[in-house]
């Protein structure tokens, strides 16, 4: 195995996690580590994927359509999260390439991925974004409106919700955006939280997280 200042990361990333996971009670096998490989070339991601890494998250389809085919054909197992915003009209691809969906925020996305899902027979796992500081200039379904979006997710466009996602304010401490999108699973029978990146990912499995998107601690900065 090549050893590079990405799979040193990684391993450092791992020993982190399952220290919160003690510190929390928690199995580490819960948390899923997604490791965040936008931006980087296929070279950088490679060493990462022969030192056991599985799960990665990418901002946007067009990128991932570009990189990750070879790379899927070459190793077993490998996991597509998209993590960043979907326009409708990139449903088709995305349910074709990505394992998981942690952006779905609207009516007319719900509408294009439940056609897409049936139409081609595979369902990646969805996730609902929570704009839990209610920012405007960021996706997400504001916090008092998420138990109503969920109903329409599942009563009128038929989709199976797994979890939800938040990306906590940057000036605010991310403790409360943990807790109130956890509440907020729980209360709707949830039971994944993508929630916590490099920054904070500990505190956020302290608060429940299934999933943790971690990028820059792993790859450096972009």
């Amino acid at each position: 195995m090549t050893v590079t200042p990405a799979t040193t990361n990684l391993e450092a990333v791992r020993d982190r996690i399952a220290r919160a996971c003690k510190d929390a009670g928690r199995d580490p096998a819960d948390v899923t580590l997604v490791a965040v490989s936008k931006t980087f070339a296929a070279e950088a991601v490679e060493p990462v994927i022969v030192a056991g890494q599985r799960a990665f998250g990418e901002n946007r389809v067009q990128e991932a359509k570009a990189k990750w085919p070879p790379l899927i054909e070459k190793y077993d197992g490998i996991a597509l999260h998209l993590i960043g915003p979907l326009q409708s009209n990139k449903a088709k691809e995305a349910v074709a390439l990505f394992d998981a969906i942690h952006s779905v925020d609207r009516a007319s996305l719900c509408e294009a991925l439940a056609k897409e899902i049936a139409a081609q027979g595979k369902a990646p796992t969805l996730f609902v974004q929570i704009n839990t500081g209610a920012e405007p200039q960021k996706a997400g379904v504001l916090p008092q409106e998420a138990d109503t979006f969920l109903a329409l997710c599942r009563d009128h466009y038929g989709l199976t919700i797994s979890g939800l996602m938040c990306i906590p304010p940057v000036d605010e401490a991310p403790g409360p955006h943990f807790a109130l999108t956890a509440k907020i699973a729980k209360r709707n029978g949830l039971a994944l939280l993508s929630m916590g990146m490099s920054g904070d990912f500990t505190e956020a499995i302290l608060f429940g997280a299934t999933h943790v998107r971690v990028g820059s601690a792993i790859f450096g900065g972009r």
